[in-house]
């Protein structure tokens, strides 16, 4: 035999305390333990059926909610992180736990009465019908085209294509990778400054056809100015830089063999 667990409106202790509380309107987080208590006790005593199998769930919560009462009154304990623990925490999980399923279980009953309203018939169409398809009058279909119309559904058709394009991508074009060497940037400015004596490093740079060429000829700048095969000037600050070809240093030290296999050379 099923036991029943609904006692007059209330389904278990935790729904009465959640019927007090909306009846007080008073704050689940902040639960004014000593008055719900009360009233919580009034009920017990009011209570005509004596089923103990009910009653002692409903007994199991009046002596946890004497128990936090006591607590209340006795000076606040601390946890591990030295913060004052409510008393009432515990009871408060339990109540919104349960207020959620609560809210689930009657949506669920609602969803189960509108299912029962709803009626379902298998198909019962003859092959024939369900398989008919209504014929198609090109002439009327075609009837008001023209060829400036076809022009503006053409029109909009690319319009669409190009909506999907990336403005910003699709200006990057095609990226291929610049292999400028080393090796064969010191020759060239070595030929470069040997044949000018003395030159300006802006004017060398401004020589360069790409991005990359001014990277690689501002390293290989350098590693002539280390070698001392060029002399380096500034007269002024921020001024342009000038050089000169001294010739020193033998240019053989620098081939892609010492400098890492192409690892400085190919960039």
């Amino acid at each position: 035999m099923e036991l029943s667990v609904k006692l007059e409106t209330f389904e278990g202790p935790l729904d009465l305390l959640l019927h007090l509380i909306d009846k007080n309107k008073v704050n689940i987080y902040d639960i004014p333990i000593a008055e719900i208590t009360n009233q919580y006790m009034d009920y017990l005593d009011q209570m005509k059926r004596q089923d103990l199998n009910i009653m002692s769930e409903f007994l199991v919560m009046a002596a946890t909610l004497l128990s936090i009462k006591a607590r209340m009154l006795l000076p606040a304990e601390e946890n591990e992180e030295g913060e004052e623990e409510d008393p009432r925490q515990e009871l408060v999980e339990k109540l919104l736990e349960y207020k959620m399923y609560k809210s689930l279980s009657l949506d669920l009953r609602d969803r189960m009465m509108d299912a029962e309203k709803a009626l379902f018939k298998p198909p019962t169409l003859p092959e024939e019908i369900r398989d008919y398809q209504e014929p198609v009058d090109v002439e009327a279909l075609l009837g008001d085209l023209t060829l400036a119309r076809l022009h503006e559904v053409f029109q909009s058709v690319l319009k669409r294509q190009e909506d999907k394009i990336d403005p910003v991508r699709s200006r990057f074009g095609k990226l291929e990778r610049e292999e400028v060497s080393l090796s064969e940037k010191l020759q060239f400015l070595d030929r470069y400054a040997r044949e000018r004596g003395r030159f300006s490093f802006l004017e060398l740079l401004e020589g360069q056809r790409t991005k990359m060429h001014k990277i690689v000829t501002f390293l290989a700048v350098l590693e002539l100015v280390k070698g001392g095969r060029l002399h380096v000037c500034q007269q002024e600050i921020f001024g342009d830089i000038d050089m000169e070809y001294t010739g020193e240093g033998p240019l053989e030290a620098w081939t892609e063999d010492e400098m890492g296999q192409g690892d400085g050379g190919q960039t």
